[in-house]
Formats: structure tokens, C-alpha cells, sequence
């Protein structure tokens, strides 16, 4: 039986070259985040951003909730698969990068699809739960800061619909989820949320090796 595949640079090009339906818009938004060496790693890898899309297609998602949006890479991505009528929620706290996003949002043509959100996520999913009640999302996509994932994902749970799927990225945290070395307070958060996943039995789960770590949860009806 094989076992897991070590993905070195040569074959993710081919993964990428045989996968990736690529565009102007896409790459001159990864090009313009690329140019800010520190924060290049909060953005989603183009790959993961298109398996986002596919699953909003897969699961007829029409309203989509996205807790982190950085420079708007996955939220343009999710966007563009929604069906007519459709709407992504976004939250962020920051207004620069933001900018950049809302930008490309209206190049592409899928601004009218995006309700942004500017202030605390946490706070922000309470007023979405105020305004829109619980399970009044199809789909939710968790990128934000690590430390308040356990919170996040309790919220986004309430804000889903039975048999709505929750996605969280970076449930690997660059290898140091499995480091007993690792006790900052980021690397702790992801632990506890990867425990409390596997026991959740009100989803059902998977963890890809992927990227940085994916977990869909299916959150059953």
C-alpha cells in the first residue's frame, strides 16, 4: 500500500500544470501579494483556493461565510462559483489589505457577490448570528488568526445548516502541530481544535495533508 506522497517543488509544478485553470486576474493578485515577502504565507496556495471553489459547487452552496480575508485571493475564487444570487460574507479587520481585494473583487467582476465585514471576526460572526440566525450558511471557509480557532469554529458551526460543510485551513500549522516542542499559544490553539474535531460527533470529518493542513466537517443533519 503507498503511503504519503513527499511533494518536492518538481512535482508541484506538475500538479499545478495539470490542474490549475489559472487566469490574469488570479495571477496578477498572487504577483501584487507576492510583493509583500511577509505576509506572502497568509495567502492561499492557487490550488487550494480552486478546491475551495469546487466544493462551494459541490455542496450548491449559496451562502458562503469566509473568516479571514487578507488580500481576497480565496474569497474571489469561492465567488466566482457561487450560482445567481448567491453571497460570500467575508470578515477582516484590516481596511489596507482589504483595499487590494475589494479591488480585484470588481475586477473580476464578482463585487456585487461580496458582503465584506471590517471588525473583529469573532464579534463579527455573533452579529451575523443576530442578523441572519443560526444555520443560515451553506459553507464556511476559517483562515484567520490561529489562536481563536476553537472560538471560530464554534460560531461558523451555529452559523451552518445541517449538512453544511465547514473547511479550516492550516490545521497542520507548518508541521508544528506534531512538535512537543511547540507551545506558543497559535500552535496550541490548532491542537485543541484538532482534538476537539475528532471527537465532535456532530460533524464528520476529514484532515487532508495538504497544503498546510485542511479539514472539511460535514456537519451532519
Amino acid at each position: 500500500m503507498a503511503g504519503q506522497l513527499a511533494l518536492d517543488d518538481r512535482l508541484h509544478d506538475y500538479v499545478r500544470a495539470m490542474s490549475l485553470r489559472d487566469d490574469d486576474v488570479l495571477r496578477d493578485l498572487r504577483a501584487e501579494t507576492a510583493g509583500m515577502p511577509m505576509l506572502q504565507a497568509m495567502l492561499v496556495l492557487p490550488e487550494e483556493a480552486q478546491f475551495l471553489a469546487l466544493l462551494v459547487r459541490l455542496t450548491g452552496a449559496r451562502n458562503v461565510l469566509e473568516v479571514g480575508t487578507f488580500t481576497g485571493y480565496s474569497s474571489l475564487c469561492m465567488a466566482r462559483a457561487l450560482p445567481a444570487g448567491g453571497t460570500l460574507v467575508t470578515c477582516d479587520n484590516s481596511e489596507r489589505w482589504t483595499r487590494i481585494a475589494t479591488r480585484y473583487w470588481q475586477r473580476a467582476g464578482v463585487a456585487d457577490r461580496i458582503d465584506l465585514r471590517l471588525a473583529d471576526a469573532g464579534e463579527t460572526l455573533d452579529r451575523l448570528t443576530a442578523e441572519h440566525g443560526a444555520g443560515s450558511f451553506d459553507l464556511a471557509f476559517i483562515d484567520a488568526d490561529k489562536a481563536n480557532y476553537p472560538r471560530y469554529y464554534e460560531q461558523c458551526l451555529t452559523l451552518l445548516r445541517p449538512g453544511g460543510l465547514v473547511v479550516l485551513d492550516n490545521t497542520l500549522f507548518f508541521g508544528r502541530v506534531a512538535d512537543p516542542a511547540a507551545q506558543d499559544a497559535d500552535t496550541q490553539a490548532i491542537r485543541e481544535l484538532n482534538a476537539r474535531l475528532r471527537d465532535d460527533d456532530r460533524v464528520e470529518i476529514s484532515l487532508l495533508a495538504v497544503a498546510d493542513g485542511l479539514t472539511l466537517a460535514h456537519k451532519k443533519p
